[in-house]
Parts: C-alpha cells; sequence; structure tokens
C-alpha cells in the first residue's frame, strides 16, 4: 500500500455500540486543511509530541484506531538509492499498527475519513535501516489503545 491508497482500519463506532472494520485513506487529513493533499504530508505521526500536535492533537484524544497489516516497510538510504525492507513479525502473524484517524469535508461537501500512522524511535533491529519505526500493538494492548469509553463521534 502507497500513502492516499485505503488502508483497512478497526475503529470504534459508538453509534453502533461496537468495533467496525472500515476502509480510510491513508494520509491524515485535518479538519482545518483546505485541501486533500495535506495528508500526503501526514501519514505518520510522531508519537513523541502527538498530543500537541495540531494536525493529530484531537484524534489522538478521541480517534485512534488499530491498522491490520502482514507487515510494513522501511526505507534504507544506500549509495545506490534506496532499499526497501519488509518488517514482520517472526510467527508471521498479522499485527496491529497504532493509527489516529479523522473525518473531513471537501470544499465540494465530501467526506473523507484518514488515518496516520503512529511512529516512535526505532528498536535496535529497525534502528539499522531507519531512524522511525511503526507502533506494533500486541493483542494485549489492543483493548487499551481502542478502548469503548473514548468520546468518539461517529463521523
Amino acid at each position: 500500500m502507497a500513502p492516499t491508497d485505503p488502508l483497512p482500519v478497526v475503529r470504534y463506532q459508538t453509534r453502533a455500540g461496537e468495533r467496525s472494520l472500515d476502509l480510510l485513506r491513508w494520509g491524515l487529513v485535518p479538519y482545518w486543511a483546505k485541501d486533500i493533499k495535506i495528508g500526503f504530508a501526514n501519514i505518520s505521526a510522531k508519537a513523541e509530541g502527538i498530543e500537541t500536535k495540531l494536525a493529530f492533537r484531537e484524534a489522538f484524544q478521541r480517534r485512534l484506531c488499530l491498522v491490520p497489516v502482514d507487515n510494513s516497510y522501511e526505507w534504507k538510504k544506500t549509495p545506490a538509492g534506496r532499499q526497501a525492507f519488509a518488517i514482520a513479525l517472526a510467527a508471521r502473524r498479522l499485527m496491529a499498527l497504532a493509527g489516529l484517524w479523522k473525518s473531513w469535508r471537501s470544499p465540494a461537501g465530501e467526506r473523507v475519513r484518514s488515518l496516520a500512522i503512529v511512529t516512535t524511535r526505532p528498536n535496535e533491529l529497525c534502528g539499522e535501516l531507519h531512524n522511525r519505526m511503526t507502533v506494533v500493538l500486541g493483542p494485549e494492548r489492543w483493548p487499551a489503545w481502542l478502548p469503548r469509553s473514548l468520546p468518539m463521534p461517529d463521523s
């Protein structure tokens, strides 16, 4: 998947009272954006300071999601250019990335639901490839990241 592609996400819907699997556009478009193109700059959200950055602050408080994937990619700079490396669990199971989502209305009135994937400082293995890595949540952390008690609108 590439930025601006639709990604499957698990999010909590208060109106339905349950979690749902939905497709959201990868690249978070803040509610105040004038143009959808800003989403390309918001494909990831640094965990450090996420609660204060204007583009992510409200989503971090109220609109969390899980992004199920079988792997993610990091790009390493090499003398020949950039090389992609797939990052996966050793057991090759699905993993859940921490995500944030927002709903945005275009000037034409179209509703776009979009997301950013949360990143953090890399562990030892990923640090050899890149200075950031995605936040992977183990199954025991899913309820804490996606609790039913968040004041989350259905939009």
